[in-house]
């Protein structure tokens, strides 16, 4: 399997519609809404870096709202414990509230 790190740059007034659309197409796995230089960022896992393309072109870059990608293959994964342990940072405190 192959990931892709979409960075999307979006219209500000229309991302939660964005995100939503984006989070519906077929190969995308998660939408975040994020900070810094970027609105969203898309994750894209498919079999054939051909797919890479297809997605990100013919489906993602044409959704209303993105104003431009940049495209990223992650090479490797590290251990799942790792990811859960970097992904969930803050989580912790979040859970008494």
């Amino acid at each position: 399997m192959i990931t892709s790190i979409v960075l999307l740059h979006v219209d500000v007034a229309r991302i939660p519609e964005t995100a939503t659309t984006l989070a519906n197409i077929d190969r995308v796995t998660e939408v975040y809404s994020v900070t810094g230089d970027w609105e969203l960022v898309a994750m894209v896992r498919v079999r054939t870096h051909d797919e890479i393309a297809d997605v990100v072109t013919n489906e993602i870059a044409k959704v209303e709202g993105v104003t431009g990608t940049h495209t990223m293959i992650a090479f490797r994964a590290y251990a799942s414990e790792d990811l859960e342990r970097l992904w969930g940072v803050g989580f912790e405190d979040a859970e008494g509230l």
